[in-house]
């Protein structure tokens, strides 16, 4: 019955397109090859509907309209496709995709996911909602790591969405935290969807991926706000975690420190560390526990002492100094910059040309026409004389006008000094260390051992994370190159946790592989689409139509972030990207909107095309990995409030653009 429906809707949907373009050619006085663009764009719509594949529906349907819009020259229609095709090929941002793909299939297949989010759920034991919060910590993390939304959705349904049922979850609540948390691999860089866009608006991706980071962290934080409150106010929904869930068993050394000495994990191995009073624990063990629970004070340490090096630092010194001449004789005699001296002084630098006929003495004559005698004898311009003659332009002492730097002086000696930390610094410092010490009041063996869980799962993650992400936003690496270093990454933590093996590895190359193909097709197909649209006139045709509604910024942002909002319903963003952003793309400059700000805006609206009924593919991903019992209208009906937070979302990083705005001034302005 369920699929009755989203069939009906499908086809009720396709009717009005079809209905609208019937309407709009029958309605025009004259039917232009722009009105034929439209149509083209109208059919090409309702062809992904129904299920043809959408590079070879833009591929054959720009072939066939460009041939229209050619007058029937089938070899100009064929050299296009070719130019198009090689001009996919030659982009070189396109190679960081496959790249990005292949590290996410590694590190999914590195079975990291699964510990991590054990870790995380049991580190959050006593946040309401705690197996929603962890469920969404994981997918961003996760997310970040790969960037591929079934990936993220298809895992977390295997291993949160059982846990969540067991512990009473809500089915709409679980289902609504895993499908929410999956598409943050849209938005959260490395995103493919961010090299997509880039590609085609011709923006730097870059500064995509800066621009991204905190809309993206902005969005996972209103989630697990959501959850947290709803967690509060229907505790129903999502019931905390017994006694037994939360329950870590310690190893058998450990467990022995701890009940003859005692369970603060930090004061118990100082303790054990006094001979006897080891409870015949090897003290090898015991150095390794307690090199464990001392590594956030090393990590604050270490983070405070390059604050207090970035906030000491001296201030700048001006290199060049230029002292005022005392008087013209004194300048002169010194040897450093002065007004030139007056006529009489004969050894003087720069003069006035002689008098036709004077007795050359200066240094800088006019040659005489003609005369190589006299321009070979004392008169033109010569090479400039030896050490110590009385020259016109001389090199200026080491005592001149324009002085060295001082060296080792006071001057110098007080300028190197560092400057006192700021207020700013100190109180960072002081909560840093009330932290750490409440840190170490609490920290028990069971914790030490979630924070040694969270140590093999979460921080390799983040290390690859921060080589990525970090090597880009820096500008140490371009895209491509660092993702070869993701992928390096995925590599070798597959090899580290013992997962790698040839049947791994041939997996994560054909789905690389297949994905790569879409993505390089359907860009080979969009050129060819976006060639005929524009050949035909359909651009000019839209963009006369948008600039006769005389409308603002803001509502043309309004108008086109609803029309995606709508597209998300039955496209996907793959094809919301290469079909519409070259239409939207050139109406920019007319509007003054900034393509970075317009792509962010786009990033947290296309998440609509994985969440919005009745084509939402995070729900069709998990609904394939969950019970018989879980059916397609709980997932979506769990869906809908994180689609709610989307559009807040979405108004926060209108009214506030330095949200996404501010790190790639920061960075690269």
């Amino acid at each position: 019955m369920t699929i009755r429906k989203e069939l009906w809707f499908g086809f009720t949907l396709m009717a009005i397109i079809i209905a609208g373009t019937a309407v709009m050619l029958l309605s025009a006085d004259t039917i232009t090859n722009g009105h034929l663009g439209l149509m083209m764009l109208a059919l090409v719509v309702v062809a992904i509907m129904l299920g043809f594949p959408t590079a070879f529906t833009l591929m054959g349907m720009g072939m066939i309209f460009t041939w229209i819009a050619y007058e029937e020259d089938t070899g100009k229609t064929l050299t296009l496709m070719v130019q198009s095709a090689y001009k996919v090929m030659g982009n070189d941002v396109l190679i960081s995709i496959p790249l990005f793909v292949f590290m996410g299939y590694l590190v999914e297949r590195a079975n990291l996911i699964e510990k991590l989010f054990k870790s995380l759920h049991l580190a959050m034991a006593r946040v309401p909602g705690s197996l929603a919060v962890a469920t969404l910590f994981t997918c961003a993390v996760f997310a970040t790591a790969t960037g591929i939304v079934g990936a993220v959705v298809t895992l977390m349904g295997l291993l949160a969405l059982p846990q969540m049922l067991r512990g009473g979850y809500d089915v709409r609540v679980a289902a609504g935290s895993i499908t929410a948390g999956g598409c943050l691999g849209i938005l959260i860089p490395p995103s493919v969807m961010l090299i997509v866009y880039g590609a085609t608006a011709g923006v730097s991706v870059v500064q995509l991926y800066a621009g991204a980071f905190f809309p993206g962290l902005m969005l996972a934080g209103l989630y697990v706000l959501y959850v947290i409150i709803l967690a509060k106010l229907k505790p129903h929904l999502m019931p905390p975690l017994s006694i037994e869930q939360r329950f870590v068993p310690l190893p058998p050394l450990t467990q022995r420190i701890s009940d003859g000495i005692s369970n603060r994990a930090l004061p118990a191995l100082l303790t054990a560390l006094k001979g006897r009073r080891n409870v015949d624990v090897p003290m090898g063990h015991v150095l390794r526990q307690l090199g464990v629970a001392l590594l956030p004070a090393l990590l604050f340490a270490l983070v405070a002492a390059f604050s207090w090096h970035l906030n000491t630092r001296p201030a700048p010194v001006e290199e060049v100094f230029v002292a005022e001449p005392e008087s013209t004789e004194s300048s002169s005699d010194s040897g450093g910059l002065a007004e030139p001296p007056a006529e009489e002084e004969a050894g003087g630098g720069l003069q006035e040309p002689p008098a036709e006929g004077a007795e050359a003495t200066s240094d800088l004559q006019e040659p005489p026409a003609d005369d190589a005698a006299s321009a070979a004898g004392d008169g033109g311009v010569k090479e400039p004389p030896a050490e110590g003659a009385t020259a016109g332009v001389q090199e200026p002492p080491a005592a001149g006008g324009v002085a060295e730097p001082p060296g080792a002086g006071a001057p110098a000696a007080a300028a190197a000094e560092r400057t006192p930390p700021t207020r700013g610094w100190w109180i960072g410092t002081g909560v840093g260390a009330v932290a750490l010490l409440a840190l170490y009041a609490v920290l028990s063996f069971q914790r030490l051992e979630i924070f040694k869980m969270l140590l093999a799962s979460f921080f390799p993650l983040l290390v690859l994370i921060l080589a990525v992400l970090g090597s880009i936003v820096m500008g140490l690496a371009t895209p491509t190159e660092a993702a070869a270093v993701g992928a390096l990454g995925g590599f070798l933590l597959a090899l580290a946790y013992r997962q790698f093996n040839f049947t791994m590895l041939k997996e994560s190359v054909f789905l690389t592989a297949k994905t790569s193909a879409m993505v390089c097709w359907l860009f080979v197909g969009s050129a060819i689409f976006s060639a005929a649209f524009a050949l035909l006139g359909g651009q000019e045709l839209v963009e006369r139509w948008v600039m006769s509604l005389n409308l603002s910024k803001t509502e043309f942002l309004v108008l086109s972030q609803v029309i995606i909002f709508i597209l998300g319903w039955p496209l996907e963003w793959t094809e919301i990207i290469v079909i519409f952003m070259p239409i939207f793309i050139p109406l920019l400059d007319n509007f003054g909107v900034d393509p970075l700000f317009f792509g962010l805006l786009v990033a947290l609206n296309l998440q609509t095309a994985f969440l919005s009924p009745p084509v939402a593919m995070a729900a069709f991903y998990l609904k394939g990995v969950s019970p018989p019992h879980v059916t397609l209208n709980q997932i979506f009906a769990g869906m809908l409030p994180f689609m709610g937070i989307q559009v807040i979302a979405i108004i926060l990083l209108y009214q506030f653009p330095a949200i996404g705005l501010w790190l790639p001034e920061v960075l690269y302005k």
